[in-house]
C-alpha cells in the first residue's frame, strides 16, 4: 500500500539542494589551535615571501655560475693565471657560495629534520612502552586525570561520599532525590572519584532527564552529542520529505543528499508497504516430540485462530494478531507470532500478546514448559533467514526510473557502468561473500542514521537493513530502474526514543511524529516508506561514485580532518 499524509507541495527548484560541501562554522577547538604558538620556520625572519626569495637565490646561483665559467674559460684560452681574480669575480664567488648555502638549507634542512623527527618519535614511543624493569611489554597505566570541577553543595557532597561508601545504591538516586539531573550530577562526580578518570568532555547540562526515567535509559551520567544533518527533498509518492540523519560519518548525508537530487529531476520515487507486523517467537518444551508436534497442528489449524487472535489482542487496542508459525527441533517447540502494533514499533506490545496465548495454551496442554518468552525465531536484533524470507516490520519495496541525462551530468557516470557495477558487487559479490540479506551497497549507513535521529532502537539496524538493489536499463538502455527491497524494517513513531525532544522535533519534520489520527500505524508505515526512500537515494548515489572512480577521492576530501586536536582539550588534576 501506497502511504500519503499531507497534500503535495509545489514543485521546488532542484538548484535549492542543500550543499553540504560548506565548510564547518569554527569552533572553540579552532581557537586554541590559534592561539597556540607554532614552531618557528626559518621563512619567517626573510624579509620577502619565501616564493620571491626562492626566485631571487635561483636567478642568483645560475647568473654567476654562468659569469665564472665564462670567465675561467677566457682566462684559459688566453693563457691567465686562475687564482688571479679581480673584485667582480670575487664578489661573484661570494654570491655563489651565499646562494649555494641558501639552495641547500631550503631543500635539505626539511629532509635531514624528518629523519632526526622520526628517530626522536621512535625512541619516545620505545621509552613508554618499555617498562622500567625491561620484563613486561605491555602499556604502563597511565595516571589517572580527572578534571578540576566546581565544588559541590555540602549535602550533594554528603550524598557522593555515601555512593562510594556503598551505602545508598547509585540506581536508586532518582527515587531518593526526587530530581533526576541533580542525581545525574551526583552518579557522575561518583563516577569520576571512584575511577580515577575525567569524563569533563561528556556533557550534563542541556538535557531532560525526567524524560528518560524508567524507560529509555538507566544510570545516566550525561549524553552524546550526535551531529544531524539533512538530506533532501526526498521526493517519494509525491511528496516531499527532508530526511534527518544523525551521523558522525563525512560525506553520507552528502552522498545521500546527491541521491535525492537524481531522483527528484527523475520525477521521485515511489513506495509499498508489502507487509506489516512484528513477531515474537518463544520455545516451549515437551516431553516427546510427537506431543510437541501435536501442538504445532493445533496452533497453525484455522479452527483455532480466531480463538488464539481473541486471547492475543487482550493485550493491547491496537495489537491484532496476523498469523502463527510453528517449528519443531526435537521435542522442543519455536512458535513465531506475527501481529499489526500500530505506530509503535511493538516489541513490548507483541510480547504482552504471547504471554496471554501460552497462559491460554496450558489449560490444553498442561505439560508444556514455557523454556522463554523468545526464543530466537523472532528473529530479534540478529541477522536471520527467517526475517529475509518472512519479513518483520514493515516490508517495503521503493523504485525511481533515473533519466539517462541525470545519470550523466548529476551522477557523473552511465546506465551501462551502473548496471554492470550492480550485478557484480551487490548480487555476485554478495554471494560469493555469503550475505543474508546483504546484497547492497551500504544501506545499513542510511537506516542507522536515520534511526539515530528519529529515535529508534538502533540495534535493531541489523534486520532492518537488510535490502536486495536491482539496477536495470531500460528504454533502449537511455534510463535506468532501480529498486530497493527491505523486508524488515522495525520503527514506531511512538514510544521509546520517539518522545525525547530531539527526536521528537527529527519525526516532527518528517511529518510523522506520534500516533497517526487518521488510522493507526499510517504514521509508523510513512517513516518506513521514508527510510527506504532514503536508501534508495544513498545506493545510488553510492554506486555512482565507484562507478565513476570518485569514492576514494570524495572520503579524502570530506571523511578527513586537518584539523590538530592533540591539544585542544586539557585538563588538570586536582
Amino acid at each position: 500500500m501506497q502511504v500519503y499524509n499531507a497534500p503535495p507541495k509545489p514543485p521546488v527548484n532542484p538548484n535549492r539542494f542543500l550543499d553540504n560541501r560548506s565548510p564547518p562554522p569554527p569552533s572553540d577547538d579552532d581557537d586554541i589551535d590559534r592561539n597556540r604558538s607554532p614552531r618557528p620556520k626559518a621563512s619567517d625572519a626573510l624579509p620577502l615571501p619565501l616564493y620571491l626569495t626562492n626566485a631571487v637565490f635561483f636567478t642568483l646561483f645560475f647568473s654567476v655560475a654562468y659569469y665564472l665559467l665564462h670567465r675561467w674559460r677566457d682566462k684559459i684560452r688566453y693563457n691567465t693565471p686562475l687564482h688571479v681574480v679581480t673584485i667582480t669575480e670575487l664578489g661573484a664567488i661570494v654570491a655563489l657560495i651565499a646562494s649555494f648555502i641558501y639552495l641547500l638549507g631550503f631543500f635539505g634542512i626539511d629532509f635531514v629534520q624528518s629523519f632526526i623527527s622520526r628517530a626522536d618519535s621512535n625512541d619516545s614511543d620505545r621509552d613508554y612502552l618499555v617498562n622500567e624493569d625491561h620484563r613486561l611489554a605491555t602499556c604502563p597505566t597511565p595516571s589517572p586525570i580527572v578534571a578540576k570541577l566546581d565544588p559541590l553543595p555540602e549535602e550533594d557532597e554528603e550524598i557522593v561520599k555515601s555512593v562510594l561508601d556503598g551505602a545508598i545504591p547509585s540506581y536508586s538516586l532518582e527515587s531518593r532525590l526526587g530530581d533526576c539531573k541533580r542525581a545525574a550530577s551526583i552518579r557522575r562526580e561518583a563516577l569520576q572519584r571512584l575511577t580515577g578518570r575525567s569524563i569533563e568532555g561528556l556533557p550534563l547540562d542541556g538535557f531532560d532527564y525526567d524524560s528518560i526515567l524508567g524507560q529509555c535509559c538507566e544510570m545516566p551520567v550525561g549524553y552524546v552529542q550526535i551531529p544531524v544533518g539533512i538530506a533532501g527533498p526526498l521526493l517519494l509518492d509525491g511528496y516531499e520529505y527532508s530526511v534527518p540523519m544523525a551521523t558522525t560519518e563525512g560525506c553520507l548525508v552528502a552522498s545521500t543528499n546527491r541521491g535525492c537530487k537524481a531522483m527528484y529531476v527523475s520525477g521521485g520515487a515511489t513506495s509499498t508497504v508489502l507487509k506489516d507486523g512484528m513477531t515474537r517467537a518463544p520455545v516451549v518444551r515437551f516431553a516427546s516430540a510427537r506431543r510437541a508436534s501435536e501442538l504445532k497442528f493445533f496452533l497453525e489449524s484455522p479452527e483455532n485462530f480466531e480463538t488464539l487472535a481473541v486471547v492475543f489482542n487482550r493485550s493491547s487496542r491496537f495489537a491484532r494478531l496476523q498469523s502463527v508459525m510453528c517449528t519443531l527441533a526435537g521435542k522442543n517447540a519455536y512458535v513465531r507470532f506475527s501481529c499489526s502494533t500500530g505506530d509503535a514499533m511493538g516489541m513490548n506490545m507483541v510480547s504482552k500478546g504471547v504471554q496471554n496465548v501460552l497462559e491460554f495454551l496450558t489449560e490444553d496442554f498442561p505439560d508444556m514448559d514455557v523454556i522463554g518468552i523468545s526464543g530466537n525465531f523472532c528473529s530479534d536484533k540478529k541477522p536471520a533467514a527467517v526475517n529475509w524470507i518472512e519479513g518483520r516490520g514493515k516490508s517495503v519495496v521503493c523504485e525511481a526510473v533515473i533519466r539517462g541525462e541525470t545519470v550523466n551530468k548529476v551522477l557523473k557516470t552511465s546506465v551501462a557502468s551502473l548496471v554492470e557495477l550492480n550485478m557484480l558487487k551487490n548480487l555476485t559479490g554478495s554471494a560469493i561473500a555469503g550475505s543474508l540479506g546483504g546484497f547492497n551497497a551500504h544501506a545499513s549507513n542510511i537506516v542507522s542514521a536515520v534511526f539515530l535521529a528519529t529515535g529508534q532502537d538502533p540495534a535493531q539496524n541489523v534486520e532492518s537493513s537488510q535490502c536486495i538493489t536491482m539496477m536495470e536499463a531500460i528504454n533502449d538502455g537511455k534510463d535506468i530502474h532501480i529498486s530497493v527491497t527491505m523486508p524488515s524494517i522495525e520503527v514506531g513513531t511512538v514510544g521509546g526514543g520517539t518522545q525525547l525532544a530531539s527526536q521528537s522535533a527529527c519525526l516532527n519534520l518528517l511529518g510523522v511524529k506520534g500516533a497517526s489520527k487518521e488510522a493507526p500505524g499510517m504514521n509508523s508505515r510513512r517513516l518506513a516508506t521514508i527510510v527506504a526512500g532514503a536508501v534508495l537515494a544513498g545506493e545510488l548515489s553510492l554506486m555512482s561514485a565507484i562507478a565513476a572512480g570518485q569514492l576514494v577521492k570524495s572520503h579524502m576530501k570530506y571523511n578527513r580532518s586537518s584539523r590538530d586536536i592533540t591539544g585542544a582539550t586539557t585538563t588538570t588534576t586536582t
